[in-house]
């Protein structure tokens, strides 16, 4: 069983990397075949020949974003992504485990658990099994890498619901093309305002119980505790920082003209980002892209697509392409530690011989 399990890991490395390049490949294709022109030729294709295409299909679109654009984009991209290993070594802090696990380490887990949990979905058990993986190999157990996972998770909809919250109470109309053809379509600025108020105060709530360290929740033993206050002062910072640095890429892509602001645009993202995953979209393909044209009338659709373009390469497919050689080397290395353990047990156990037949100590 043991050796079983030496070998299973690099399995599910390996199949993670068939998954991670076949969803490169779909979501390139999917981008390149919104134009139904080539999506016919695409269809008409073989697999090289699609590839030329979708690259020139690419390039067009992204020639027409200036320099500077990319470069703001390229910041925002390393602020999200420096904000999700803070993720993780805030709940390292929680679980008091951070000693003997340096940044470089958490940021490459981080940077490999995300770049394969938003291009494949089902985030908790992508995510999941890379951080097991990973941390288990630096000493943590199942159950406080599980714990890990939930308070990652939670930072994330603690940072969704401050901004959302702000959003809400500054731009309140950003819901109104959203509600059209609901039972919510007449409901009010001031209601929605009242609403993302409602959110900020849960959120101020929360870093109160934990400021005065209130009772834990227990449900049928399990025991919910509010984490220490150093560990939610980060999460403050930390979780909203990621988001504002994802909706970034997409408001330094799209042109002046037209643009709502980056509060608007925060909002959709916020808005569409949150459907995606809620809906288990890898990526939130066609979800992303409704809610923002939906909330920014005024900027041409074909702008639109373009600047999310530009957020799914540099947020999602640029790093689920540079993860594969890092998957690559985590596991390379593992087997190599686990074969030098095999070759030391086989030499402790056979003994060599005395002169007299005893065995040597």
């Amino acid at each position: 069983m043991q050796k079983i399990k030496d070998f299973l890991w690099p399995l599910v490395g390996l199949a993670a990397v068939i998954l991670s390049v076949r969803a490169l490949y779909t979501k390139l294709y999917d981008e390149a075949a919104t134009n139904p022109k080539i999506a016919v030729l695409l269809d008409k294709a073989d697999w090289w020949a699609g590839v030329k295409i979708i690259a020139r299909v690419i390039g067009d679109k992204l020639a027409a974003i200036p320099p500077e654009g990319y470069l703001l984009a390229g910041l925002s991209t390393l602020a999200a992504y420096w904000a999700l290993a803070w993720y993780d070594r805030i709940a390292l802090l929680h679980l008091r485990k951070e000693q003997g696990i340096s940044w470089l380490f958490i940021a490459l887990c981080s940077f490999t658990t995300y770049a394969l949990s938003h291009n494949i979905g089902a985030s908790v058990v992508s995510g999941g099994a890379v951080r097991y993986r990973a941390y288990t190999s630096k000493g943590l157990t199942g159950a406080e890498v599980a714990v890990l996972v939930a308070l990652c998770s939670f930072t994330f909809a603690f940072g969704t619901m401050i901004l959302t919250g702000l959003v809400l109470v500054g731009e309140p109309h950003i819901l109104a093309p959203l509600l059209k053809k609901t039972p919510l379509a007449e409901l009010s600025h001031n209601a929605i305002r009242g609403i993302g108020a409602a959110i900020l105060v849960l959120c101020a709530l929360y870093v109160f119980g934990s400021w005065k360290q209130l009772k834990p929740l227990e449900i049928r033993g399990f025991k919910l505790e509010y984490p220490r206050l150093d560990v939610v002062k980060r999460q403050v910072v930390a979780a909203p920082l990621e988001l504002i640095g994802a909706a970034g890429i997409i408001y330094f892509a799209l042109p002046d003209a037209g643009n709502p602001g980056f509060f608007v645009v925060l909002g959709a993202f916020l808005l569409s980002f949150s459907a995606g995953l809620l809906a288990q979209v890898p990526g939130g393909v066609g979800v992303m892209e409704a809610v923002f044209i939906a909330v920014m009338p005024g900027v041409p659709a074909s702008s639109v697509f373009a600047a999310l373009l530009v957020w799914r390469l540099f947020y999602l497919i640029l790093p689920l392409a540079l993860s594969i050689p890092i998957i690559l080397a985590f596991e390379e290395k593992k087997l190599e530690e686990t074969i030098h353990h095999k070759h030391e047990e086989r030499k402790h156990e056979t003994r060599p011989f005395d002169s007299d037949g005893s065995s040597s100590s």
